[in-house]
């Protein structure tokens, strides 16, 4: 689980709840038609613009927020070095007792397709073409999150005029003219708390999510290919080494 997500949605609603509740009557600020028109209006105009099953997609994209976790890069170097000497000693077959241990199903397909004999360029362009998709994936939730984003305060507005509007309707009664304002004024508030809190950072962190996943990908293919090709432990560590930042290299030995 990440925890800087949890934490962070958090201490974000505790921040704003405690203001709310030290600067007086907290409950002013709960107001139902508000809340319909900012989160009914934004999951309206969300439907509008984009499919139905992209939306419902967006679930599981969002998941990756909370419930994300990549294997380190020594490990996973640490890994593809063991197939790669396995490979060599014992041959391709052999490498089918380390299946059930692989845990990743990117790299449980690539250990397969070495043992069938799949040959180097269709392992790489097949497993390319996973990250290809995954990529499409996390993207379309990215823009759904970001449209969300957009969508809440600009429905948030619209709440305001329609408070406003009604509170302009009632200038008979001097005394209803506060309580119109605050209220004018909560859907704005609701729309940039559900803006800035929640859809617009979701978005950010799904792109990093989908970053790192698609380079430690890239990386896992590089250690597949190396390892189709009969290339040596050694050899297979340094072609990984490649994604990692020079200063934090590390040295792995084949632990079989």
């Amino acid at each position: 689980m990440d925890l800087g997500t949890l934490i962070g949605l958090i201490a974000g609603a505790v921040c704003i709840g405690l203001s709310l509740i030290a600067g007086g009557d907290a409950m002013v600020f709960l107001n139902i038609p508000a809340m319909l028109i900012v989160i009914g209006g934004m999951m309206a105009t969300t439907f509008i613009h984009f499919s139905i099953p992209q939306v419902l997609k967006l679930m599981p994209v969002v998941r990756k927020t909370f419930l994300f976790s990549l294997p380190t890069q020594k490990e996973v170097i640490q890994k593809l070095v063991n197939y790669a000497a396995i490979n060599r000693r014992d041959g391709s077959l052999a490498l089918e007792k380390q299946i059930p241990q692989a845990g990743d199903a990117f790299l449980v397909k690539g250990i397969k397709m070495i043992v069938d004999g799949v040959d180097q360029e269709q392992i790489e362009k097949t497993l390319n073409l996973e990250i290809d998709n995954l990529m499409e994936r996390h993207s379309v939730g990215r823009k759904v999150l970001e449209f969300m984003g957009s969508a809440a305060p600009a429905f948030g507005m619209i709440g305001t005029l329609i408070g406003l509007v009604q509170m302009l309707g009632s200038l008979e009664d001097p005394s209803s003219i506060g309580v119109g304002m605050a209220t004018a004024l909560i859907t704005t508030f609701y729309g940039a708390v559900l803006a800035n809190l929640v859809c617009i950072p979701m978005a950010g962190k799904l792109g990093i999510r989908s970053r790192d996943e698609s380079l430690m990908r890239a990386m896992v293919i590089e250690g597949i290919v190396a390892i189709a090709a009969g290339e040596a432990p050694t050899t297979v560590k340094e072609r990984m080494q490649t994604f990692v930042a020079g200063g934090q290299r590390f040295n792995v030995r084949p632990k079989i």
